[in-house]
């Protein structure tokens, strides 16, 4: 009986503990949800869309809530972003950033290692002539992935899931231009990459909050291993006249003190980081023409202007400003399935001050979350039917590019954040760029069609929010074959 009264007066004290903190003066609106210690996590992880749209209407454009015992502020204003994205001293991406590296990819690295050596790094080698390099290799190698797919007999239809297929071959393209180059024999085949990385990736977001069941936990631990494996030999070599970015980076995190083990590590992080957007993107530009008509014929007709002109037609799809029709579909694309959060944790008290001049307190130890998917990507006063793919939503009534959006009536600095902002913006955001529109110019020269012309796009999953690009929940069946008549 005594036992029983002492376990129960815990759990009371355990109980005010966890559910103690309240609103103070200057701080943002508080919502902790109804479970002790969890607050919103089940909602959070469910949908984070539509939980923050709900706390959206519920306090507006800035509140805290509780998830899984951690406090989090999120700030929907996109007028506001700065006094974050701007803040390096309140304000730390790099740890919230190590807690996911460890819990996704078991990744530890030395307590000096420096983050601005391997973004200076990974701008020495996407950026520039690298930068150009980089697209003529992902070229061939995509022309070459593509010609795989063909059945040998040009008049056979050949049918996939559209998002396996484009998934499929940019990453394999991806894994060849990025860790498998020429001069590396060893690299693993590209083709068993993919299925085990796959699986990985079918797990991710259950390993970032710590939701797995105990048999999944077993799958991610042997995927893990056998994906460290696959890898071990990628960038490896002394000889430097074969030099690539991962040859530098893995000597990097060696100077630094790490070993062998999590370089492996490391190098399965950077996989992922290169890798696990491009694919979903391409699906889903491609998937939105293809329901769409008139984009499609628009792509199309632009796509073949080029290819008649006398000029490289590589060059020119890799010279920015040369396709408006294309990028504003894709923009549009990366505006309907591109759903980051940005965050950041608050190393010291800080006072931010909203657009509107309303001033707010965040707490030491708390985190800060942006969520631009929500605003400005989906916010109607500044999207007209948000929800609807418009391929020249970003262009002029001339044909030129669009850059000029509007909130309460002064015009947008972030009117689209697919690829981040600030100082931890999106290094291979062009090369990404160039990828995906030669990706989507040498399938749309293919006989390309929908397997049921009348289908629709499938759903998100809507787990996957937070987490880069979307993807589906199902797929898009298509039927394609060499053409034979231009």
């Amino acid at each position: 009986m005594i036992w029983t009264v002492f376990l129960l007066v815990h759990v009371v004290l355990l109980y005010f503990l966890l559910t103690l903190r309240s609103r103070s003066q200057g701080e943002p609106p508080l919502d902790k949800g109804a479970i002790p210690w969890l607050g919103h996590a089940l909602e959070f992880g469910k949908d984070a869309a539509k939980f923050l749209r709900q706390m959206k209407l519920k306090h507006g454009d800035i509140f805290t809530v509780r998830v899984a015992g951690c406090y989090v502020t999120v700030l929907l204003d996109p007028h506001s972003y700065d006094c974050v994205i701007n803040d390096s001293d309140s304000l730390d991406f790099q740890r919230y950033a190590e807690v996911l590296m460890e819990r996704i990819f078991k990744l530890r690295l030395p307590h000096h290692h420096q983050p601005a050596r391997t973004k200076a790094l990974m701008k020495q080698h996407f950026l520039g002539m690298n930068l150009a390099s980089l697209n003529v290799t992902m070229s061939r190698h995509l022309e070459a992935l593509l010609k795989t797919e063909m059945s040998p007999n040009q008049k056979y239809w050949n049918e996939r899931g559209l998002f396996d297929f484009s998934y499929g071959v940019l990453f394999k393209a991806g894994y060849l231009t990025l860790f498998g180059s020429e001069q590396n024999n060893n690299c693993a085949d590209p083709s068993c990459v993919y299925e085990e990385y796959r699986k990985f990736d079918n797990l991710l977001t259950k390993l970032a909050r710590g939701t797995l069941k105990p048999e999944e936990r077993k799958t991610a631990q042997n995927v893990r291993y056998k994906l460290w494996e696959l890898l071990t030999p990628v960038g490896q070599t002394d000889n430097s006249s074969s030099m690539t970015w991962l040859n530098g980076y893995r000597q990097l995190l060696q100077q630094e003190g790490a070993d062998e083990e999590m370089q492996r590590r490391a190098v399965l992080m950077q996989l992922w980081a290169t890798q696990g957007n491009v694919g979903p993107a391409a699906f889903w530009l491609l998937g939105f023409l293809l329901t769409n008509l008139e984009a499609l014929s628009a792509v199309r007709r632009e796509f073949k202007q080029i290819s008649q002109m006398e000029t490289s037609e590589a060059s020119l799809l890799g010279t920015p400003g040369n396709t408006p029709v294309f990028d504003s579909a894709l923009e549009e694309t990366l505006r309907l399935t591109a759903a980051p959060f940005i965050t950041r944790e608050v190393l010291q008290g800080k006072t931010i001050q909203m657009a509107n001049g309303q001033e707010y307190q965040l707490r030491k130890g708390d985190r800060v979350c942006l969520f631009p998917y929500i605003s400005p990507q989906m916010d109607p006063e500044i999207y007209p039917e948000p929800q609807k793919f418009q391929f020249d939503r970003f262009l002029n009534a001339d044909g030129s590019s669009r850059r000029d959006f509007y909130k309460g009536g002064s015009q947008l600095k972030y009117y689209t954040m697919p690829w981040g902002a600030g100082t931890n913006g999106c290094v291979g955001k062009q090369f990404a760029i160039n990828t995906i529109r030669r990706f989507v110019y040498l399938v749309l020269n293919m006989d390309l069609e929908l397997c049921d012309l009348n289908a629709k796009m499938p759903e998100i999953n809507a787990s996957r929010y937070g987490f880069g690009m979307l993807q589906p929940q199902g797929d898009l069946l298509v039927r394609f074959k060499t053409r034979t008549t231009q």
